[in-house]
């Protein structure tokens, strides 16, 4: 798999969000303003040719459909995060995470109960 530009990733997120669509469908989930036809189309084609989206033809129109799940390329790109940026270690990645200013005493008492909870199920 490859690694998707931000343009790219912002239309798998719609395409993702509606399962299949066609072009008009995809430009219309954008914010305003939104980006022209034809700069989505381009996109479109790049992912096709990418493997990434698949095509149904309906006379001329093309019906679009996302050829890896949302699940599949999100475990994709934290595997590419956590290797470069923290040696691919994801005790590394983890402990970054926690010692973060940001999250709530709750916040990590949820994701330890979360981490208990998968320890429970692999200890089986």
């Amino acid at each position: 798999m490859k690694e998707l530009t931000k343009a790219e990733e912002q239309l798998m997120r719609h395409l993702w969000k509606l399962n299949k669509a066609y072009l008009k469908d995809i430009v219309d989930e954008y914010d305003e303003p939104k980006p022209a036809y034809t700069t989505i189309s381009t996109v479109v084609n790049v992912l096709v040719r990418k493997g990434i989206i698949g095509f149904d033809l309906h006379g001329k129109a093309k019906h679009y459909y996302p050829l890896i799940s949302k699940e599949e390329y999100s475990n994709y790109s934290i595997r590419g995060f956590v290797n470069n940026f923290f040696n691919n270690s994801y005790k590394q990645f983890a402990s970054f995470f926690t010692s973060r200013k940001e999250l709530s005493v709750n916040e990590l008492k949820e994701i330890r109960k979360m981490i208990d909870d998968e320890i429970k199920k692999k200890g089986k």
